[in-house]
Formats: C-alpha cells, structure tokens, sequence
C-alpha cells in the first residue's frame, strides 16, 4: 500500500517547501516513491557543490542567464564574419525593396529555392530576424545583430533550467497546476555547463549561428509546452490536446529557423514513453526473451492516450516535412567532394568507418572544446581508407563508451539511471540526426553549429556522471573542485574563442594551427590580406590553399586576379583556363580570363570568354561592361554602347558602365545622345560625382556653360580633391571668359596634382593671354 500524497512532499528536497502533490508522471517499474527517493538522493549528491543555504531556487535561472551572457559578451562589438557576409551584408532579403513575401521563397542566402544552385536551406523565420535587426538598427551595424545572438543564448540558457529539471526528476505538479523542481542542482549544474559550453561560440558569435539559437529556443519551447499537455489532469494518462497541437506548432517554428529543430517531436515522442508511459524497456526485453505470455498485458502497449499522442506527433511531422519538400522544389542541395569527402567515397566501408570517425570527432569537441576552428573541411580531415590507420581507436572508444551508456540506460534495474541515462542520449543524438548523414548528405564534414542543442544531452551525462561520482566517493570536495574548475575553464575558453570572432583576420589565423591541412582557411586568410591590400602575403596564402586542393578553383581565381593586377598575365591565364577546365560554368572564372585574354591583346580569345561566362551567368552586369571595354578598344561603337546598356539594365546602378557610355558618346561628337545618357544616368544615381563631371563636360562642349558650372562645382563639393575636376572647370571658365576663376582652378589643380601635362599647358595659354590683356591695358 503506498503512503499518503503528503508524506511523499517530505522526500523531495531538503530545504523545499512542502507542498500537496496532485499529478505524478515519475518512471520506474514497481510505483513511482522510488523514483522520488532516487531523484532526492541524486540531486542531494550535488550538495557539495552547490549547497541549498548558498543559492535560493529562485536565483537559480538569474545566475545561468548572467554567466551565459558573460561568457559571449565580447563578441557583442565584433564585424561580420566568414559566412555573414553572404547571410546578412550581400543577402538582398533584408532590404525593403524586397517585398516580405519573397522571404518565403528564398533559402537563407538570398537566392530561390527552385534554382538549382540553391543551398535549400530553408530558414525564412530566421531571414525575418535579420531584417528586422537590419530595420531597427538603421543598416548593417553588426553591434545590433550580435547583441541579439547573446541574449537568445541566455534565454536559452535560462529555459535548459526548466528542461533539465524536467529531465532529471520527472513531472511532478501541485494542485493549483505549478510544477515543482525535484533536481535544482541536477538542473542548475547542467544548465551552467550548457551556458559556459564552447563549443557554442560559432552559434554565438557568429550572427548566421542565429538560426541554431532560433531552432533551439523553438525547440524547448515545444519540448515545455508538450509537458504542460499533462498540468491539469489528475487522472493519469490524460492530456491537453491544445498542448499537444501547440508543441507541434512550435516544432514546426524550430524548423523554420534551422532544419534540425523538427527533431524536437522525436524528443516529445521519446519523454512521452518513458516519462508518462513509464515503459520499462528491461522488463519487456526479459519477457520477450523468455516468451512470457503476459507481454500483452503490459500497460503502456494499451494506452489509448499515448498511442493517440503518438499519432499526433508522427502525422504532425510527417505532415511538416512534406510541405518543407514541396517547398524545396528541386529536390536536396548538391555538394561538392570537397564539402564532404566521405559521403562521396565508392566504398561503403570506408563511408561507414569515416562518418563514424566525425560522430567521434563530434563527442570529442564536446568532451574536449580546446581545438575549435570555423570549417573543418577541404582537407582538413583526411579520409580513413583501411583498419590500420590509427584514426580507427577514436571511433571505437567511441562505441565502447555509447555501447556502455546504451546497456545502462536499457538494462539497468534502477529505473531512475534508466530513464536519466536514455534521456540523455535522446537528447544527444536525436537532434544531432540531421547531421549525421545517415538519411541525406550534409555538406560538412565538422560543424561545430550543430553540437548546439546536442549538447544538453551531453551536460545531462556529465551531470548525471559527476552525481554518481560523488555518491561513490568521499573525496567530495575533489569532486566539487573539480566540477568548478571545468566551468571556469569553459567560461575563459568561451571568452578568448569569442574574441577569436571579432574579426575575420582574427577568426582565420586562430584556424591555421588547428587545421593547418585545410586549404579553405589558407584561402580565407589570403582573401582577408588581399582586401586590406597586402598581396604579397594574400599570394602566398592563396598559392598553398592551391598546393593543399589542387582544385580549388576559388583560390584559382583570386590568385590569377592578383596575379593580373600584378602584370604576370601568362600564369594568371594559365591559372584561370585550369580553373574553367575544373569547372566549366564557374561564370567569374571566364570574366576573368576573359580580361587577362584582353590585357594579352588576345581580343577574339577574350570575347569567346566573357560570351561564356554571361551563358553561365545569364544576368551578370559586370562580365558584359568588361565586353563593352573590349569593343570600345576594338573600336565596334555600337557593340560597346549595346554592351553597356545591357550592364546598366541588369544593374541600373553600374555607374561605370553609364559613364563609359557618356564618354564614348561625347568622343564621338554625339554631344545630345551624351546628354541624355547623362541625364538618364544622374536621375538613377544623383549623387555619383563621377557621372556630374562626365555629364559637366557635355554640357560644356554645348556651351550650356551655367548647367556645366553647376555640376562641375557639386561634383568638387562631393570630391573636392579631384585634380581633374578642378582641372576641367578651369577650362570651363577659360571658354566662358571667366579668366580669373579659370586661373584660380588650375592653381588648384596643378597643386593636387603637379604632373598634369594638359593642365599646365592650358594653365599656359591662360597665364599668356592674360599677360597680353594686361600689355593692351597699359
């Protein structure tokens, strides 16, 4: 006979308030007053460490949130980085001209789910954000975006509270429908080693990792609102279906932010059985072992209620997973061999032995988050191809240990490890599903992005290890110290690794000493020291990224751009034909050539080139204003004005592409078909100095002198440094008869820039006539 309700308040946790239980959905076989004395008895373990009279339950989640915000903190004034640039600074989704509905259309860099070169990312609730963030703060001021990611981690960190408390001492509910804590430290120790995790700096840190926090903020959202299907019932194995339907709902929002967040419903699916179900996975293994008739009778196989659940939650997902392939289009993403070697591997063995090695590589970083890097691929891991490579003892320490977990967690005859222990690895591998490669290829190898919610199933394990290590120990205080260490640690690794993400050149360099065989962070590097001009190094860089992937034809590229600027046209032309015979639609590559073809006076070469690359890239601006240059050099007028039409259509803000028109119109004495492309061009861009002194000089040569004056004088104003600017409006003046401010603005002129033939010259004739002027007057 079991005791009375108030008597089980006592066996909760010492210093609780007592309080009339009137719901119970605790696991175990043989009644639920074990399970509670088990939860108290775990949780008491942990008084060592944090002690009942030194934090109050209610400054539980204040202290998670505190120091989960202090761990990222100085990430909070970093740039954009790595992918961002793509995500948020290029993605035209944030800007109000594209209308909102277009988001839902678009994957999450901007481009259509139907185009076949479309990452099928499909994270519209996320994009939404972004704009959002772009709106309010008034551009791209990446302060606000950073600031954002923070604060959802530590509303993050604060919810793993609830969850874990849920995880470790089960549903437990009084009678006004509040839920009590039955494990505040279980839940507070593990929420802190989720909050001070570094392995969470890239979601963090880096502004695209919002789609992860998203998803899992989405995620435990659902997860809590699925436990509260069961707040308001005393009859056990009844529910709220709103909750359900809501949880769902929720489920479906996670995956709108970040594909792996529909796993939540398997999570739900998984707490539903053992938690309110309370099936006993032991006892139905022994009687299908001995073939015990009385399998049938088992209660959790007759529940109507949670077969009903069930099919909810089965139909739910099933439901939002067809309607995300519909919204695919084309079908999944295609990746390329060196995104994921392993999946491209003829052999299925070896397919199985590498991925097995990342799943160790995964579990490592989490046990170990030292060696952090922001791309793990290209090289960076090279494939395991036999038994002997010594890689092998990774993955198998790695079963060892899960093989270990999996036979506790379903044959251990205390059903409070059962249920923590099977928990704790639903936690850790159902959201980690996605990634695994097991049902699609992923285009990553190691992605530190998706451990994010993974990991609290690992904080789970460890909690629960550090729990029964101090049972069995009286070393307390040992256990106790070392448990602080391991979060001050963290917390100091989560705040070098966030300062690691302030800048790219920061963030790339951090990775040569942990992937020093990843020809992708040699390519970062040299793209980050040639944009702030040094290509000297940016060479050598792009030259060892080539050397490590022969066919990277990205680092191609750029080091036959510099090689170009630099005037080593023969191996620049020999880089980028390798490069287009690599990949033959790679439409920049062919522009490119196409501009060394042109340099080498290798017109007809240089035409095929650019006619190329706009096949592949039917909308490219830029490849049909070189085209322009090409036949402006080639003298074929009209095929350079019909070029430059075309740049300007594709991209009316081509300003260059405008003033070659112009000036190719005015050298050809077509002064008002000039005119009007000036016009034209001015009234799209107002404020392009470049097109009012092009313009200017039109008007000048029609004598329209006042307009000309006017539009020379505001195109100074907006580049008062412009030698040539001052230079022709002095010629302006000197036709107009404006002697003395003609010979004001050469004097400019020839001080900004002393070596200007034509400006002394005129400045000459000008200094001549006036001495002749002042003769007459004498």
């Amino acid at each position: 006979m079991q005791p009375p309700l108030g008597l089980l308040a006592v066996l909760t946790v010492p210093g609780a308030p007592q309080m009339e239980i009137s719901n119970q959905h605790n696991a175990g076989a043989g009644g639920w007053q074990p399970a509670v004395f088990k939860m108290a008895e775990l949780d008491a373990e942990l008084d060592h460490i944090f002690p009942s009279s030194v934090l109050p339950p209610s400054w539980a989640k204040l202290v998670v949130g505190f120091v989960s915000l202090v761990c990222f903190a100085r990430s909070y004034d970093g740039d954009f980085v790595f992918d961002d640039s793509e995500a948020i600074v290029n993605n035209k989704d944030l800007r109000a001209e594209t209308p909102l509905g277009d988001l839902w259309h678009h994957d999450f860099w901007g481009s259509r789910l139907s185009s076949n070169t479309s990452h099928k990312s499909y994270r519209p609730l996320t994009v939404l954000t972004f704009r959002i963030n772009y709106y309010l703060s008034g551009g791209f001021h990446p302060v606000s975006f950073h600031v954002v990611n923070i604060l959802l981690h530590g509303g993050i960190s604060v919810l793993m509270v609830d969850v874990f408390s849920v995880l470790f001492g089960g549903l437990q509910y009084t009678s006004k429908g509040r839920r009590l804590n039955l494990a505040p430290r279980s839940s507070l120790l593990a929420a802190l080693l989720f909050a001070v995790h570094p392995v969470h700096t890239e979601c963090v840190a880096g502004v695209v990792g919002r789609a992860d926090l998203l998803g899992a903020l989405f995620f435990l959202l659902s997860f809590l609102g699925y436990c509260k299907a069961f707040r308001e019932h005393n009859k056990e194995g009844t529910h709220s279906t709103f909750w359900v339907l809501l949880s769902i709902l929720l489920g479906a929002l996670a995956m709108l932010c970040k594909e792996q967040g529909i796993t939540v419903l398997g999570l739900n699916a998984v707490f539903d059985i053992l938690v309110i179900g309370k099936l006993n996975v032991l006892e139905i293994v022994q009687k299908v072992l001995h073939k015990d008739k009385s399998l049938e009778s088992i209660g959790v196989l007759r529940n109507g209620g949670l077969l009903f659940r069930m099919t909810l939650l089965a139909s739910g997902g099933a439901g939002v997973l067809f309607v995300r392939w519909r919204i695919m289009g084309t079908g999944p993403p295609a990746f390329t061999e060196v995104d994921n070697p392993a999946s491209f591997a003829e052999s299925i063995f070896v397919r199985a032995i590498n991925y097995n090695y990342y799943y160790s590589l995964n579990a490592w970083l989490l046990l170990c988050p030292w060696w952090l890097c922001f791309d793990w691929s290209m090289g960076c891991i090279p494939l395991i191809k036999s038994v002997g490579d010594w890689r092998v003892i990774a993955l198998a320490a790695l079963w060892i240990c899960l093989i270990g977990l999996i036979r506790q967690a379903l044959c251990s005859e205390d059903s409070h490890r059962r249920r923590i222990l099977t928990l704790g690895l639903g936690f850790l591998i159902i959201p980690f599903l996605p990634a695994s490669n097991l049902f699609f290829r992923v285009g990553f190898v190691v992605a530190e992005r998706v451990l994010y919610l993974p990991s609290a199933g690992y904080c789970m394990l460890l909690t629960f290890g550090f729990g029964t290590l101090s049972k069995y120990t009286k070393k307390k205080k040992l256990v106790a110290a070392f448990v602080l260490g391991i979060l001050f640690i963290n917390t100091l690794r989560c705040m070098i690794r966030s300062g690691d993400w302030r800048s790219e050149e920061q963030l790339f360099r951090s990775a040569l000493s942990v992937c020093p065989l990843n020809a992708k962070v040699h390519y970062n590097v040299g793209k980050n020291l040639a944009d702030k001009g040094n290509q000297t190094a940016a060479v050598r860089y792009y030259r060892e990224a080539v050397r490590l992937n022969p066919k990277y034809v990205h680092a191609m590229n750029n080091l036959g751009n510099i090689l170009k600027e630099r005037n080593e046209l023969q191996e620049a032309e020999e880089l980028l034909s390798l490069a287009v015979q690599i990949q033959p639609d790679f439409a920049a590559a062919w522009m490119n050539l196409g501009i060394v073809q042109n340099s080498l006076k290798r017109f007809e070469a240089a035409e095929q080139s650019y006619r190329t690359a706009i096949k592949h890239r039917r909308k490219y601006p830029d490849c049909y204003y070189n085209l322009g240059r090409l036949y402006a050099d080639l003298n074929r007028h009209v095929d350079a004005l019909n070029a430059w039409r075309n740049a300007t259509v594709l991209k009316p803000e081509h300003s260059l592409a405008w003033n070659n028109m112009i000036i190719l119109l005015d050298n050809t004495g077509n002064l008002a078909q000039a005119e009007a492309v000036g016009r034209e061009a001015l009234e799209l861009i107002p404020n392009d100095h470049s097109l009012m002194f092009s313009l200017a000089n039109v008007l000048g040569k029609s004598q329209k002198y006042k307009e000309s004056e006017a539009l020379f004088l505001k195109a100074i104003k907006a580049h008062p440094n412009a030698a040539s600017y001052h230079g022709n409006l002095a010629v302006l003046y000197h036709r107009w008869g404006h002697l003395d401010l003609a010979k004001k603005h050469y004097e400019i002129s020839l001080q900004l820039d002393p070596t200007a033939s034509g400006t002394k010259e005129n400045y000459g004739l000008l200094r001549r006539k006036l001495e002749q002027m002042q003769k007459k007057d004498v």
